[in-house]
């Protein structure tokens, strides 16, 4: 097999390992949430604090993955990651019992860090070990095609199959993308040099700039999860918008999926910071957009936007951490997960408790926005900290 077509091997097992961990785990929930509601009687504020749950099991796994520096047992976490996000998917359709649900959403929150984490630490350190772009714009469009696939197969199930059933088809689903994920990620190779012969050596950032960094990661995570879990029952509500939630949440899958790629090229031309800040202020336009009015077109041109910058956000992100540690990239990546874990389990919580006081969860798209503002701010103040490193490092 040529060089070319084992790289887009690896690529395609972060994929489909995306597809399952990150879209059937985690996101199935979001379209299914409507039909839980009516269905199972899961309540507004209840819907809330399950997402909340589901992230703090995503923050656990991401301050596990933040302290393992064995690459091989890295590698056994993220194969057993395969298995749970199946296990935690089936646990959805086994009753209505909330405790059963929650201990569902958190075991799925791990597999989503082994995924998102793990995954994309040995994905990106097999990159650079076989001397390809250190870029995870391929990669990462597996998060815009599992949104994308979830919405759809809920949209296509729903007039036939009851809540249970979805889950229980979903399970399926997940059960057969375990496979290419599992099989097409080779073992982890060990040794510190790349395949020509080049030391890989880690490069760390400075305190303040990882401070600052982590602040604006976390002000993108309250940005992200509340849009990304509540969007589609917030169009649900919306008038006269009531059934068009989960073709929005299509909108965004397709618009997530070759966003990446694309915010790959604009890094490459702007600096990777101002292409975070580019990003960033899209995103706000794509979360108010919603709750402003507009109807139809302004939700879906609210998720075509949302969808084209979170993504490309986390992607551009973990790409900058496994470039400052190549040897082991899960430790900072690590560490920026759990400040966006952080405000995931906050975010939820915060938009469940306002949903609960005014019926709907449109006001917590204006919380949202509002953090998103502060953290395009921490960007633009990350460009200088950044100049002042490079001034000050040793020649």
């Amino acid at each position: 097999m040529s060089a070319q077509a084992q790289r887009l091997k690896v690529l395609c097992a972060g994929v489909v390992c995306l597809i399952l961990m990150l879209g059937v785990a985690r996101f199935s929930y979001t379209p299914l949430l409507p039909l839980m509601q009516k269905q199972a009687g899961l309540g507004v504020a209840a819907a809330g604090w399950l997402a909340a749950i589901n992230y703090c099991g995503y923050l656990s796994g991401a301050l596990w993955a933040s302290l393992i520096n064995d690459l091989v047992l890295k590698d056994r976490l993220y194969r057993i990651g395969l298995i749970v996000s199946v296990t935690s998917t089936a646990m959805m359709g086994l009753s209505d019992n909330i405790v059963l649900w929650a201990v569902s959403r958190f075991i799925a929150g791990l597999s989503t860090a082994a995924g998102m984490l793990l995954g994309t630490g040995l994905i990106l350190n097999w990159l650079i070990r076989h001397d390809h772009r250190s870029e995870l714009g391929i990669h990462f469009s597996g998060c815009g095609l599992g949104i994308a696939g979830c919405a759809l197969a809920v949209a296509i199930m729903t007039p036939t199959f009851d809540w249970q059933e979805q889950w229980y088809i979903f399970t399926a689903i997940g059960a057969l993308l375990a496979i290419p994920a599992w099989r097409w990620l080779p073992p982890p190779d060990t040794t510190p040099m790349t395949n020509s012969g080049r030391s890989m050596h880690d490069n760390p950032p400075s305190k303040r700039f990882l401070t600052l960094f982590m602040a604006s990661y976390f002000c993108a995570g309250i940005g992200f999860v509340v849009s990304a879990t509540f969007i589609v029952a917030i169009v649900d509500h919306l008038p006269a918008m009531a059934g068009k939630g989960n073709w929005v949440f299509l909108v965004l899958g397709l618009a997530a999926s070759p966003s990446c790629i694309i915010w790959d090229f604009i890094a490459r031309r702007t600096g990777d910071v101002n292409a975070l800040i580019l990003a960033s202020a899209a995103q706000i336009v794509g979360i108010l957009l919603p709750a402003l009015g507009g109807g139809l077109a302004g939700a879906m041109l609210g998720a075509v936007l949302f969808g084209c910058t979170f993504v490309g956000m986390v992607s551009l992100v973990l790409t900058m951490a496994g470039r400052y540690y190549p040897t082991r990239p899960a430790k900072m990546m690590g560490k920026m997960t759990v400040s966006y874990g952080v405000a995931q389990i906050i975010g939820p919580a915060i938009t469940g408790w306002l949903g609960g006081r005014n019926g709907s969860y449109d006001k917590g798209l204006y919380f949202a926005a509002a953090v998103m503002v502060v953290g395009t701010l921490l960007l633009w103040s990350l460009k200088a900290v950044e100049k002042r490193d490079l001034v000050l490092q040793p020649q």
